[in-house]
């Protein structure tokens, strides 16, 4: 009976140091950091690694090193040319300070999001349809610096934000379609017109240079018929050379001035 409950007391024992082992200990991954509060008060980011904690006084809090992607809800913001449109983004984000991700917010991953959607909807609202549409590039910038400097005392660094989507009324797609359309148009017209501009000059040129030699415009004529006269073309064109008619001209001239 006596060594019955020697061993109960001894497995008691074991027990409670295995316990008592189990909250000292805590491994970290690389990516881990742990802030450790001893009595309340902040000791300090330790790992990775293995870590040892005094039991019961110590606490410690896991805060991952590794960068997060946060999608931000469609935003509904009114243009600074008075245009609603629905926009949605994505925001990376990590921690570089785990201290001050612990101590100085309390859900820091909440209130990046809620930084993001607020920044979101007041630079979009300063801004109008078509900058809105064909300056992706330097929104996201602005809005990656201007949440950047609100979570950076929480030691939060933002490294880039993204506008996905933007959302518009069916009225206004429309609108920018025959927009575009008429632009094509326009642009069709115009280019038509410099075509007619140019072929008008190179006719003139061309009209110079056979008016000093008249060679050019009877070799420019038969060109014509034999570029007329195709396979299957049934009609046969045969030139006729102008100076047969003229002792015909000749006879009838003198017989006009006579009836005159």
């Amino acid at each position: 009976m006596e060594i019955i409950a020697k061993l109960q007391i001894y497995l008691g024992i074991l027990i409670i140091f295995l316990l008592i082992l189990s909250q000292a200990v805590r491994i970290l991954r690389e990516y881990e950091r742990g802030v450790i509060f001893r009595l309340g008060r902040l000791v300090g980011a330790k790992g990775p690694g293995l870590i040892l904690l005094i039991p019961i006084v110590d606490r410690i809090v896991r805060i991952s090193l590794r960068i997060i992607t946060m999608d931000v809800p469609a935003q509904e913001v009114i243009t600074k040319d008075t245009v609603p449109v629905k926009v949605n983004a994505v925001i990376y984000f990590r921690v570089v300070n785990p201290e001050n991700a612990v101590v100085e917010i309390q859900n820091f991953v909440n209130a990046t999001s809620q930084i993001a959607q607020t920044t979101l909807r007041s630079v979009l609202g300063q801004m109008e349809l078509d900058e809105l549409l064909s300056q992706r590039e330097k929104i996201n910038q602005t809005l990656q610096k201007i949440v950047d400097e609100h979570t950076g005392p929480w030691g939060i660094k933002v490294t880039a934000v993204e506008t996905k989507d933007i959302e518009l009324p069916e009225g206004m797609k429309r609108a920018m379609a025959k927009q575009a359309e008429a632009e094509r148009e326009r642009r069709a017209k115009i280019i038509h017109a410099e075509g007619e501009y140019q072929a008008s000059e190179k006719l003139v040129k061309a009209a110079d240079r056979i008016a000093k030699q008249p060679t050019a415009l009877q070799l420019r004529y038969l060109q014509t018929l034999t570029e007329v006269a195709t396979e299957k073309n049934s009609t046969t064109l045969f030139p006729i050379p102008i100076d047969l008619f003229k002792p015909f001209l000749e006879k009838l001239s003198p017989k006009e001035n006579k009836k005159k």
